[in-house]
This record gives structure tokens, sequence and C-alpha cells, in this order.
């Protein structure tokens, strides 16, 4: 059932492309649907970073999707989903408004300005690169795309921080259903493995050792700097025949993935946000839809982390482990 080296191109009709500059430690990944498919999104944190998530609600006349994009560099970073845009437009591909098209491209961000260069993010050259390679190939997890920057455990101080990343997973039904994620894991929070409940990234205690997240909220530390320096964000697709109202209920059950494995997670520093889309073509319920795509989501955050390598100072999992 679920694909050990899984990743969200086992959707039929799904492409996905990265690009990163590590030397300023940010970046932004692209999915890009060979035809457009039905979208929802659902918004948890309390300091996201969005575009056109508004018209993914249920009462809003387009429906369907052509590209998402996921992105470092904070708004900034928004700024890719134009090179994506014009990447589209010379190929066609996007909403007929009789003079033209215009591609539908919903976009989150992560904050990563405080890890590397915070004077280059993500910009539509960057955008327009990623889409232009966007493939079927697997690509790695960890410091790929939007994942180069992101990091986790912040809630005492940056200098305590560990490396987050871009994860992936999916699962295969014999009835042909494929349900997948891809992840950005930038939390204020610790991640912890739902398995086995240990912590597994989060805030360490520069000797090598973990810190207790619970531990040091109980001891009155003083919240994480500015609001919306953080943020997870990611995509739930599969190839299922649902609607618009129903991907958004599928995103909202995913975010359950999101609070098994991260703690504090929706919290006030985080822009936590779910798409969920589908290209179309298995009949299943939604109740098993979104219950793997929880399970998918959950997936993805941990193999984000453990796929992660350190930089600029900041550990990885694979640095204070060795399994």
């Amino acid at each position: 059932m679920f694909n050990a080296n899984g990743s969200i191109i086992d959707v039929p009709g799904i492409k996905v492309g990265h690009q990163q500059n590590m030397t300023s430690m940010t970046g932004c990944s692209v999915i890009i649907t060979e035809h457009p498919s039905v979208c929802g999104v659902d918004v948890r944190g309390s300091a996201p970073g969005t575009r056109e998530t508004d018209l993914l609600s249920a009462v809003n006349a387009v429906d369907k999707i052509h590209a998402l994009l996921l992105s470092g560099g904070s708004a900034y970073g928004l700024d890719a989903a134009t090179g994506i845009m014009k990447y589209l437009e010379e190929q066609h591909i996007g909403f007929d408004v009789g003079v033209g098209v215009v591609p539908i491209v919903p976009a989150a961000v992560i904050f990563d300005l405080s890890l590397g260069d915070a004077k280059i993010r993500p910009d539509a050259a960057m955008g327009y690169l990623a889409a232009q390679i966007a493939s079927k190939n697997r690509y790695p997890d960890g410091n790929t795309g939007a994942g180069a920057g992101a990091t986790v455990g912040k809630l005492v101080d940056d200098r305590w921080r560990m490396k987050g990343g871009l994860g992936s997973a999916s699962i295969t039904l014999s009835n042909g259903l494929v349900v997948a994620a891809m992840v950005v894991v930038n939390a204020v929070g610790e991640v912890r493995d739902p398995d086995t409940q240990r912590v597994i990234a989060g805030s360490h205690d520069g000797q090598g050792r973990i810190q207790d997240m619970l531990a040091l909220m109980l001891q009155n530390v003083t919240d994480p700097g500015p609001v919306g320096t953080n943020t997870t964000i990611g995509v739930i697709a599969c190839n299922a025949n649902m609607n618009k109202t129903q991907m958004t209920k599928v995103a909202q059950m995913g975010h359950d993935g999101l609070a098994r494995t991260i703690y504090p997670v929706h919290t006030m520093s985080d822009g936590d946000t779910l798409f969920a889309l589908t290209t179309g073509g298995i009949d299943v319920s939604i109740n098993l839809l979104g219950t793997l795509a929880a399970e998918v989501v959950a997936r993805a955050v941990v193999n984000g982390v453990k796929a992660a390598i350190g930089v600029l100072g900041v550990p990885a999992w694979r640095d204070l482990n060795r399994e």
C-alpha cells in the first residue's frame, strides 16, 4: 500500500519541478497538472502567506487550477508564481478568457529569511525555471526546492533550531487510487514520529540532545519571534472523482497529519496551509480519501525531516541520530 519511496509524482497527471539556491538557502517547488484539476485548500495557521486561496472557495466560480506553488522567501516568494504563469501562458495553458488564457496558480510560502541570505528570495525567474523543468522524474526529499531553507524547533531561539525540509509520501490502492503528499516542514514546533512518538527534530541544547517542547512551554518561555516567521505548507494530490467542496474537506482532514507529527501546530507564529487537488478518474468515499490524506501528510513530514541535511551550523536529524 504505502510506497517506501513514494512521492506526489505517483499520482497520474502530476509533474513536479524544483529550484533552489543553496547559497542563500531558499527555493521553490511547483506542481503542474497535465489537465486542469479540481482543488481545495484549508488554512489553519494564524500567519499565512498565500495567493489565490479565496478563488478555491466553493462559492467562487473557477473550479480548476493549472499549477500550484510552494515557496520560500516569505511573502516575497509569492513572486515565483508570476514566472509559472508566464511559462504556462507560453504553452497556451490557462483559463480561457476569450482574448487569451489566464493560468490559475494558487501558492503558499514559508518564512526562511533567517537562514542564508535574506535579500535573495524566489522570484519570477526561479518560478519559471521550476515550471520549465517540471517532470515525472523522482526528486530527492530534504533540502530540495521550497525545503532548502526550512527549519523547525524555534520556540526558544533560532540558535537552537534544527533543519526541516521537503518531504514526500504516497499510497496506492488495488483499485488504482493514488493518494500522495508533498510537504515543506518549517514549523515553530518540534516534529515527532507518529509510529514511535519519538521527537526526531526540534529545539536542541547545543550538546546533541533535543529538548522537550512542552517542558519548555511550561517554563514560560517567551513566544518565538515575529508572527509568521515559520509555517508548514503542502499539497495533497490524488486521482479521485471529487468536486471542489469535497477536496476542501480532504485538505481539512489532511491537517490531522500535521497534528500527529508537529507539536505545537497551527500556532500564532505559523501559517500552516494545505492544498488538496485531484486529477480525477477513481470513485472513492470522501471518508477514506481524507483518512489516507492525513496518513500521507504525516509520513511526508517525517520523511522531510529525516532526509534533511544540516547547513550553516543548523543540525539535521541525521546529525543527532545514529540509527
